[in-house]
């Protein structure tokens, strides 16, 4: 059983899939031999609770606890997060990024050194500065599919065989390989809070493209909030896609002149992005035109509606990441992929599949159909692997049973 006092730190209650994930953990950290465990769960199902929860217990048990984001934005949002959670408890935690002024960050260091930090949360910067925990018991990653191989392993290296958490909500190919064949267990958190829908998500060629904003304009209209999503920053020269900067101008003047439309993207600085993002968390903003910076970003339960255009253009991973952007509240949400024709067989496959499940352990399935396994233990992430005989499909049940043995 969790210790009621790990449970305290809640202002609602676990799901029944957020507490049996816990158990299998709390499990594990009770082991000699180090947790390396995947938990996965689609977007918005409550993954950080469970990781929050675990850090506790280790906390508890005396051990520090460093918690890996793969961009400044969410590993802000975790901090924010996490010390609201732990504010009446007797636990310390701290966030390490690599945009902190050099006093701020050689201060976090020597805290997290002394043990006087109990959690840090952190990007890279938790491999890159010269970090020393007292007592390393527990790592977290988030979105693992966002960091290499050689990252994990790094981090990994910060303690004395740690126990490893890592979270995604949509595994990548050799993910899935590495959960069925290698030392991955897993933890799967199948139902979403009470409250909250499925997202819609709605397959149209780009010919469509005025009624679907049309359908945004509707959204707009009754106080929501929207997503744009374009694959470039400028318009290339050799792919005719349309670019973020140039279509936010023409939605801001054109489309949705009577409402705010702001721009993001991965070439501007960390102060103006987190400007631009909590314009639109505050709700001051109605239309946030992006790039893929937003895969993994802030909550926004007002945003019920997103548009990715060239849809063709992003993985599978992507398009999931990004449509759990939306349906974070109780609002029925829209995910409108909008591809340009003709679409290739594989290109047609993804889109499909995106539209018929939100399920991501399926969707990585689909995934490895289609892309193959990365290498088992490699830096490799994906590609057809170099088996001659074996079929990570086809042989599925005897490769797992050999696992086992």
């Amino acid at each position: 059983r969790i210790r009621r006092s790990a449970l305290d730190v809640l202002p609602f209650r676990l799901t029944s899939g957020q507490k049996h994930a816990l158990q299998e953990i709390a499990h594990d950290l009770q082991r000699h031999q180090a947790m390396n465990r995947l938990l996965q769960g689609d977007v918005g199902s409550g993954k950080t609770i469970v990781a929050l929860l675990s850090a506790v217990i280790a906390m508890e048990n005396g051990f520090q606890v460093a918690f890996m984001a793969p961009t400044e934005l969410l590993a802000a949002q975790h901090a924010k997060n996490l010390n609201r959670l732990l504010a009446k408890s007797r636990f310390s935690t701290g966030l390490l990024t690599g945009s902190m002024p050099a006093k701020d960050r050689k201060r976090i260091v020597a805290q997290i050194s002394k043990k006087q930090i109990d959690l840090v949360v952190g990007t890279q910067a938790l491999l890159e500065s010269p970090i020393k925990f007292q007592r390393l018991g527990l790592v977290v990653i988030d979105e693992q599919h966002r960091f290499g191989v050689v990252q994990r392993a790094r981090l990994r290296e910060k303690g004395s065989s740690p126990h490893v958490l890592v979270m995604t909500a949509t595994p990548i190919p050799r993910t899935l390989a590495l959960t069925a064949y290698g030392d991955l267990d897993v933890s799967v958190i199948k139902d979403l809070p009470p409250g909250r829908k499925p997202v819609t998500t709605i397959v149209k060629p780009s010919s469509k493209h005025d009624e679907v904003y049309r359908f945004v304009g509707k959204e707009l209209a009754a106080g929501r909030q929207a997503y744009v999503v374009y694959p470039l920053v400028e318009q290339s020269s050799k792919m005719d896609l349309k670019a973020a900067t140039e279509m936010a101008d023409h939605l801001a003047t054109k489309v949705f002149s009577k409402y705010r439309v702001t721009l993001i993207h991965g070439r501007l600085s960390q102060a103006v992005k987190d400007e631009a993002m909590s314009t639109f968390v505050l709700g001051e903003c109605n239309v946030l035109v992006s790039t893929t910076v937003i895969e993994v970003g802030v909550d926004v339960p007002n945003a019920t509606i997103m548009v990715i255009e060239h849809a063709e253009r992003f993985g599978l991973a992507q398009l999931h990441q990004l449509r759990g952007r939306v349906g974070r509240g109780e609002e029925q949400a829209y995910c409108i992929l909008l591809y340009r024709a003709p679409l290739g067989e594989v290109a047609a496959e993804r889109l499909r599949s995106l539209a018929e499940t939100t399920d991501g352990f399926e969707l990585a399935e689909r995934d490895l159909k289609l892309r193959g396994p990365g290498d088992f233990f490699g830096t490799r992430q994906s590609g057809v692997p170099t088996l001659r005989v074996g079929d990570l499909i086809r042989d599925y049940e005897i490769m797992e049973q050999a696992r086992i043995e």
